[in-house]
């Protein structure tokens, strides 16, 4: 009897640790078993929204108060790099400094740290997803590489010659010849810097993996061989398992198409990449950019994976296009079928200003009705419709989403939609809702925005 008891005991605990590492595994952040082209959080399907004021958020002195004022409008989604360059006079370096100014590559600087942890714990308590990228190719050419810690010159470590560096790299990061981005075993094998890089992954991911809330992208805009992406891919995938968890990873790549062959180095690998990050789509204007977005789409479609969008450019004044064509740009992805979308930080976006928290509020308001993952892109039920003027997402015959650019109208088919639908506006322009009106299904209807300027509407019975 004493065994039995024993047995059941153990058997007891045996089924309630099972139970603990289920639900520890379906918390985090993950792709929609039901829907993966989405993204599931705790257990529920979650559509990822934000703006915000920099990239490198973890740095910004008023941290919280920016994690509480996305929050407040509906956002849920930040973009971190883990740069480093001192842009705004705030950012620190992760390597202590010596009383000679020079770093030690080998020891940390606490403050930079401290920051990076304050962020995880933060956005954990307010349910915001973090998207990181771990290299920021920027951080390290032309003036920023000057003062940087792995400069030799300013650092106790290894010399010019050891390490393979130059004194300068005066050229756009794009054109990828710092020697940085060679090291990994199947490039360059440089063990001096690689050393140096783990350590830093291994420091960050000592911090990250304690939570459940952080997606991983290996690069900003990269240029760089398709072993190095890769490399960091494994390496963060690895040392996750090692810590039992399991994390999504991508890469970004610095194309402006997306179609472009450079793309399918994530896009053809779902068992390395987990999620596609197409943001260098937001280059792009009007019909073209709902164009290439869907081809990404129906082209992971044997693999279907969330597509996120964690920078959308567009301010005015900026270089990539006004205000409007941020707006834009953030709506047809994600009535296009996006799992994300963030606007990027002044002045290459507009960040949180006030037009994009009315987007982010009219969105919120949206899902309220119609939830994104249980609709698809429908652009084939628009008829008189001019380029770039509507774009909808639709449950055929249940729900509908439809984005006005600005004002004008389109016939919609509902011809095989039996039965009364509500529309509901929303201006865009504000955030705030804009009346409602009854029309039939069974025949083709003509949809009027209520006037010029960006409008949505949700209908459904």
């Amino acid at each position: 009897m004493l065994y039995t008891i024993e047995f059941i005991g153990c058997f007891t605990l045996l089924i309630v640790t099972v139970c603990l590492d289920v639900t520890a595994e379906d918390n985090r952040i993950q792709p929609y078993k039901e829907n993966p082209r989405y993204w599931q959080y705790k257990g529920q399907p979650v559509m990822l929204l934000g703006g915000s004021e920099d990239d490198n958020l973890f740095q910004i002195p008023h941290l919280k108060e920016h994690l509480d004022e996305i929050k407040s409008v509906g956002g849920n989604y930040i973009r971190n790099t883990m740069s480093d360059r001192n842009d705004r006079g705030f950012e620190v370096y992760p390597f202590q400094q010596l009383p000679d100014r020079k770093y030690d590559l080998s020891k940390w600087n606490d403050e930079y740290w401290e920051r990076f942890a304050n962020m995880l714990k933060w956005t954990n308590e307010l349910d915001i997803i973090v998207q990181i990228e771990v290299w920021d190719r920027f951080d390290y050419s032309t003036k920023h590489w000057l003062p940087h810690p792995y400069n030799p010159k300013n650092n106790i470590n290894y010399t010019y010659e050891e390490s393979g560096f130059d004194a300068e790299y005066p050229d756009h990061a794009g054109a990828n010849k710092q020697p940085f981005f060679f090291t990994t075993p199947k490039q360059r094998n440089n063990k001096i810097v690689l050393q140096y890089q783990q350590r830093f992954v291994e420091k960050m991911l000592s911090y990250s993996l304690k939570y459940d809330h952080v997606l991983y992208c290996m690069d900003n805009e990269t240029s760089g061989d398709e072993e190095w992406g890769a490399y960091w891919a494994e390496f963060i995938k690895q040392k996750a398992k090692e810590s039992g968890k399991n994390v999504c990873v991508t890469e970004m790549w610095d194309d402006w198409d997306i179609k472009a062959d450079r793309h399918k180095r994530t896009l053809d690998h779902p068992e390395l990449y987990d999620f596609v990050e197409v943001s260098q789509n937001n280059q792009m204007k009007g019909q073209e950019h709902w164009d290439n977005f869907q081809w990404v789409r129906k082209y992971i479609s044997d693999h279907p994976r969330p597509i996120n969008t964690v920078k959308t450019y567009g301010a005015d004044g900026g270089r990539f296009g006004d205000s409007q064509d941020g707006i834009e740009r953030w709506w047809r992805h994600i009535i296009g079928g996006a799992a994300s979308a963030r606007f990027h930080r002044p002045d290459s976006g507009i960040g949180l200003t006030d037009k994009a928290r009315a987007s982010i509020l009219a969105a919120r308001k949206v899902e309220s009705i119609v939830k994104f993952w249980d609709v698809e892109p429908r652009n084939d039920l628009l008829i008189d419709r001019e380029i770039n003027e509507a774009y909808l997402a639709a449950k055929l015959g249940q729900a509908y989403i439809l984005y006005f650019t600005n004002g004008g109208s389109v016939g919609l088919k509902l011809d095989d939609a039996i039965g009364s639908f509500k529309i509901r506006w929303i201006n865009i322009e504000t955030g705030d809702w804009a009346g409602e009106s009854i029309i039939e299904g069974g025949k083709t209807q003509i949809i009027k925005a209520p006037s010029r300027g960006n409008w949505v509407c949700v209908i459904s019975k």
